[in-house]
């Protein structure tokens, strides 16, 4: 089947699939916002010393993960937020409390989950949430704890800060252990198949198990992970367009509120203008409070210093060289009055402008920081009589320290707010990026990595198990995988069919050189089925040898089969040698005998020959081995290398002693057989002297086996 085929065949099922657990999601966000909602009006309407809007949260987030616990935890706030619009800044407590559920719920919800949950909840709601409502509102500014943070303060800590956190942590203790528990009820009613769906619900593929989730979790990668590049991506990108934009939104926020507080200072100095005669302001100076009308224009002034915080001192000056000349100046709680009159140095700031002061030129306002009042804005408007003569200057010193308090809480809502869009966006990101990249990824090399070769079976098994992840992001990766699949079934196909063709080309190849064995065997009248014989005796040796658990480290299952396949070689050598000799029906002279012997090394530059033009020559290497050294003995009296021992190959000695027991038991033209037994003596004799005494040992205890093979070829 094509890529195109294989596509086609599953994408009706898949959309399927995809909008059933897209429905399964909706219904358990909407019921985690109810029970939240709910719960939270019930818990407010009792007067409840607590808050109980995170049950839904934490329910939501234990059967179907973080995803669908932040969308429970943001919509919960945004929609308390209408009726109570500080809810809306601890939506992020909620997206917290989602993510640190789904942390610990992610295998299941089990019971010791809850009291670890618990306390670290209570820590998110209590001691975060705490740092949020300080810098909102101040020390027990508003909600259920304001009171016990009150009486702490009273009775315990002198710490207005650790008054509130302690008394927000314990609220917050009960309230989380409520909501654990409550949680914890509702998922034990829910059935375990509705959950195992809830966690696949964002899936791509064949959803994976336990171990093979962990397995392909811990692919690894040379720096580092594409999860890790991305979640680095997303993170550094929502990141700087938060901070560009909270910065903005401050600065922006701080001018707006410094230019409404100027507009106020400027409507003071302008109402005090309008009050005060400048014509008067000579009189005023020089009979002080017994002028007319002074103590009206004063108490008028009096009234609008006093009606507003933010005035922090009112007053009108006479700038000349010698100083300020006092004509009107307010009491303050903590600062008296300036008599009207008198004289005092120049301020820092009209110092600074000194010369537009006495020219009666208007003067921008400045913010100035008083160590002793703070930060204060000044304000200053020129007073001219009827002549057109600048008389003095109506003042106003507006305190800057609420600005200071207000942009601060306006900065900590604003963060407020980023961090739970910030890890929803994060969690989105990472969600999309594990089952639509990741997941898909994993399996994909894991099942390339995990392929087995070793037999057709396994083979097939490898193509299923790539075939059955089933990926369907609808995108690249799930091109990749259908022709990644697609690929790897043909390449397994074009596998096979060179096996059965190297295997066919092996066969033709044994086949080849055991009809060349058996014409070197025709050649010689006395050697019936030798090269059959001697192979069987091989083979039965070489196990038994393996079973008594001799040579480990050389006995495996290749070079037994090896070994047993290449026997038939071992007398190929005698395709030099003449007729005559090989047939002679009497006993060889020394020089026959020399001629006879040259057929150990002819063998081996045969089969030598032979090698050099295959490249997998394993079995023939042993051929050689046996061809040259099977008459080689123990003690180093054989031929043609007068090898000693283990320096013989362990396949020639095995050889040699198959080679004799069948000569023994053959008949030749210069003897009769001998009988199983009296050539078995012969062998058992030839132990340590020509024989291996392992390999004889092993012969001796596989008789039965050997005997059952003489008798199939010699009765």
């Amino acid at each position: 089947m094509g890529v195109e085929g294989m596509t086609d065949s599953i994408d009706n099922n898949n959309r399927r699939l995809d909008g059933r657990r897209a429905l399964e999601i909706l219904l358990l966000c909407s019921l985690g916002i109810l029970v939240n909602i709910l719960l939270s009006d019930m818990s407010g309407k009792l007067e409840l010393p607590f808050y109980l809007d995170a049950i839904g949260t934490i329910f939501a987030a234990s059967i179907g993960g973080s995803l669908p616990g932040i969308i429970v935890g943001l919509v919960t706030n945004l929609l308390k937020s209408i009726s109570d619009w500080p809810s809306i800044y601890y939506g992020t407590l909620n997206v917290m409390i989602a993510v640190a559920t789904a942390a610990f719920t992610r295998g299941g919800f089990k019971k010791k989950h809850i009291i670890p949950l618990i306390f670290t909840l209570a820590a998110i709601g209590g001691l975060l949430g705490s740092i949020l409502t300080w810098s909102l509102f101040g020390f027990a500014g508003e909600g259920i704890t304001a009171d016990l943070a009150t009486w702490l303060h009273d009775h315990i800590y002198q710490s207005k800060f650790l008054s509130q956190i302690t008394a927000d942590f314990c609220i917050d203790l009960g309230d989380k252990a409520i909501s654990v528990l409550v949680a914890f009820l509702a998922y034990l009613v829910v059935p375990r198949a509705v959950v195992e769906d809830m966690h696949i619900h964002g899936w791509r593929q064949k959803p994976l198990n336990i171990r093979e989730l962990r397995m392909i979790n811990k692919t690894k990668v040379r720096q580092m992970s594409l999860r890790s590049k991305l979640l680095l991506l997303v993170s550094v990108a929502v990141t700087v367009i938060a901070v560009v934009a909270i910065g903005i939104g401050y600065y922006l926020f701080r001018e707006t509120t410094v230019r409404d507080h100027t507009e106020f200072a400027r409507g003071i100095v302008k109402y005090q203008r309008d009050c005060i005669d400048p014509d008067m302001v000579d009189t005023y100076l020089e009979l002080g409070e017994n002028a007319p009308g002074y103590k009206e224009v004063a108490e008028q002034l009096r009234l609008t210093f006093i009606s507003s915080d933010n005035i922090r001192f009112m007053y009108v000056y006479r700038i000349e060289e010698d100083g300020c000349h006092v004509v009107f100046d307010m009491d303050t709680e903590d600062v008296r009055a300036d008599k009207v009159g008198s004289v005092i140095r120049f301020p820092e700031d009209i110092k600074n402008n000194l010369e537009d002061f006495l020219a009666g030129r208007e003067v921008e306002p400045t913010i100035s920081n008083d160590s002793r009042y703070g930060w204060l804005l000044n304000i200053y408007e020129p007073m001219f009589d009827s002549n057109g003569n600048c008389v003095c200057y109506s003042c106003v010193d507006i305190s800057m320290n609420q600005l200071n308090d207000i942009t601060h809480a306006y900065l900590a809502k604003e963060i407020a707010l980023f961090l739970g869009v910030f890890i929803m966006v994060l969690c989105a990101g990472v969600w999309l990026a594990d089952y639509h990249i990741i997941y898909p990824l994993n399996s994909m090399s894991h099942g390339a990595s995990s392929f087995v070769y070793t037999s057709t079976d396994e083979r097939n098994k490898s193509v299923e198990r790539i075939k059955s992840l089933d990926i369907h992001t609808g995108d690249e990766i799930e091109n990749l995988y259908y022709a990644y699949a697609h690929t790897t079934e043909e390449s397994m196909q074009y596998l096979s069919d060179i096996r059965k063709k190297s295997r066919q080309i092996d066969k033709l190849q044994g086949g080849l050189l055991m009809v060349l064995a058996d014409i070197i065997e025709s050649r010689d009248k006395c050697t019936g089925d030798h090269i059959r014989k001697t192979a069987e005796y091989s083979r039965i040796i070489l196990n038994k040898l393996r079973e008594k658990g001799e040579f480990k480290d050389i006995l495996t299952d290749e070079y037994i089969n090896n070994v047993v396949r290449a026997a038939p070689l071992h007398d190929i050598g005698k395709i030099n040698i003449p007729d005559a000799i090989l047939n002679k029906d009497s006993r060889l002279t020394d020089e026959e005998f020399d001629i006879m012997k040259g057929h150990a090394y002819a063998g081996y530059e045969i089969i030598e020959k032979a090698i050099a033009n295959l490249e997998d020559s394993g079995y023939l290497e042993q051929a050689k081995q046996m061809a040259h050294y099977h008459h080689e003995k123990w003690d180093g009296s054989g031929y043609p290398e007068h090898l000693t021992g283990e320096n013989i190959p362990l396949s020639a000695r095995v050889m040699a002693v198959a080679d004799v027991f069948d000569a023994l038991l053959s008949k030749r033209s210069y003897k009769e057989p001998f009988t199983f037994e009296k050539a078995k003596s012969i062998i058992v004799e030839g132990s340590g002297k020509h024989f291996d005494p392992k390999v004889v040992e092993a012969f001796v205890e596989a008789e039965e086996e050997i005997h059952e093979i003489s008798k199939k070829f010699y009765n």
